[in-house]
């Protein structure tokens, strides 16, 4: 299955950010791309960097955007992983990737289940966590397991996907860091962040993408300078080995060939599913065992 992980910056606005990115998903059908993920709240600014009350007027239009990543996805005959900020009702918001179909049809969705609040991520304050559960989405393409950015921490969250038959690990995210992180610890960051998600894939045998943002965006309220989206957009198989790695500096379009079929192979190597001590996990619920 030919993939398409297209990783941009930021533009001046809305109706640029998004008339660039329906450009690049014609040139990734063009080159035969059946499956488009996008990165994370890929139409506008990342604006959580600060809280402001005025800025939950953006999931006002989630209707309208649902509509035009519709057409967006019939007319090129992808299938296409967007990430929408959704206006539920007054007071109530979430972080969800939309999936659609080739048709244009929707596939499924997914709300964001794990919500970050850290200094230039103040998503706590605009995002009430997912309430779809960890659900695969069915597409022709094959079976998804949707999740979105600080998902990508959690190995619970790629094993409840694995668990319920997802064949492949999709995450649209924005990380970045500092520019007044020492070197050391920005490699430490980076490091992490694909580590952890290579290590998904190999505990579950299945491949996996990662989307990310790059480029500088400032903060706006001026309380910090801004984040640094370090880019690194990847895509790894069923054994955590890398399958494409994007730059930490530049829009590309990073195309991926997955095979679904590789899965079973490793995996009646390397059985974990078979060999999990189910009888014994219940502390897994549990906040911390004191």
């Amino acid at each position: 299955m030919k993939t398409a992980l297209i990783q941009q910056c930021w533009r001046a606005d809305k109706s640029a950010m998004v008339e660039e990115t329906a450009a690049r998903i014609a040139e990734a059908a063009k080159h035969g791309a059946q499956l488009v993920v996008l990165q994370e709240l890929h139409q506008g600014r990342y604006f959580c960097q600060h809280e402001d009350t005025a800025l939950f007027d953006l999931a006002e239009s989630f209707g309208e955007d649902t509509a035009f990543w519709s057409r967006v996805a019939q007319k090129n005959g992808v299938v296409l992983v967007t990430s929408l900020f959704e206006k539920r009702t007054a007071g109530l918001y979430h972080n969800t990737a939309v999936v659609f179909e080739k048709d244009g049809t929707i596939a499924g969705k997914y709300r964001k289940m794990h919500i970050p609040d850290d200094p230039g991520f103040y998503e706590k304050f605009y995002f009430t966590p997912g309430d779809l559960g960890f659900e695969p989405v069915d597409t022709s393409v094959g079976r998804l397991g949707v999740l979105v950015c600080w998902d990508q921490w959690y190995p619970e969250a790629a094993r409840l996907m694995a668990l319920k038959g997802a064949q492949l690990l999709l995450y649209p995210t924005a990380i970045g860091w500092f520019d007044s992180d020492c070197e050391e610890e920005k490699r430490r960051q980076l490091d992490a962040w694909v580590m952890v998600q290579r290590g998904h894939a190999v505990a579950n045998g299945l491949p996996l993408v990662a989307v990310n943002r790059v480029g500088f965006e400032n903060d706006p309220s001026g309380a910090l300078d801004g984040i640094r989206f370090w880019g690194n957009s990847f895509a790894c198989g069923p054994q955590g080995e890398m399958l494409a790695t994007a730059s930490n500096d530049k829009e590309e379009i990073l195309y991926c060939d997955i095979d679904l079929k590789r899965s079973e192979e490793v995996r009646r190597w390397w059985p974990f599913l078979r060999d999990r001590r189910i009888d014994a996990y219940e502390g897994l619920l549990k906040r911390f065992i004191d």
